[in-house]
């Protein structure tokens, strides 16, 4: 068992991905076994471990343990295949914070990509999407107005099909809807993060195509 910040999985190639797949057989019984309680060592490692993530223990094993299995596969390039050269993306981004949009839009165009926004609501980035091709949506979960990311991104993938990249401090709500996203990017983040997530987004797609 690993004793890894999980926050340091994300970090580093094959170490994180042997890590991953040491929690998934330490705890993925939570799931197949209804009922199944940990032994004290176990739970306790459980519970710090959601608390590196701020998650609500509050609640069953299983249901702790769901959420965590969710953000650790989904914000570990190590689970997906390693990074190749990026083709050029057009890019749609919906970020709540001014000058974080700003930042990672800049980023993005020096890297080569077409940018769509930013936006800091979901109403003006749905009417985008319609207006524009895109390759891939990045996603903060709390926006402006009455409509979050989620909602929004259920309706990018619903009428688009478009991938989406969560980019999102609210570490419970990106566990809950971890399914609506191909891959999560927590705050704090670099722009070198985002780029990171979405060459393995690319390499994902391609290795689909052979």
């Amino acid at each position: 068992m690993t004793d890894r910040p999980l926050d340091d999985l994300r970090q580093d190639g094959r170490t994180a991905s042997r890590d991953s797949q040491a929690l998934f057989a330490a705890y993925d019984r939570l799931l197949d076994t209804p009922g199944e309680v940990l032994e004290p060592r176990q739970a306790s490692e459980l519970t710090a471990l959601a608390g590196v993530y701020d998650l609500d223990i509050d609640r069953s094993q299983a249901e702790i343990w769901a959420d965590l299995r969710s953000l650790i596969t989904k914000s570990s390039p190590a689970m997906a295949e390693p990074s190749q050269a990026i083709e050029p993306m057009t890019i749609l981004v919906v970020e709540d914070d001014p000058e974080t949009a700003a930042d990672l839009t800049e980023a993005l165009t020096d890297a080569g990509h077409s940018v769509v926004g930013p936006f800091h609501a979901a109403g003006p980035a749905e009417a985008a999407a319609a207006l524009h091709s895109i390759d891939v949506a990045l996603l903060d979960i709390n926006l402006s107005g009455e409509i979050d990311g989620t909602t929004l991104a259920r309706s990018l993938k619903d009428k688009w099909g478009l991938p989406i990249i969560f980019l999102s401090g609210d570490v419970t709500a990106i566990a809950r809807h971890a399914d609506l996203a191909e891959a999560l990017v927590l705050k704090p983040y670099s722009a070198a993060d985002v780029i990171d997530a979405l060459g393995h987004l690319q390499a994902q797609g391609e290795a689909g195509r052979d």
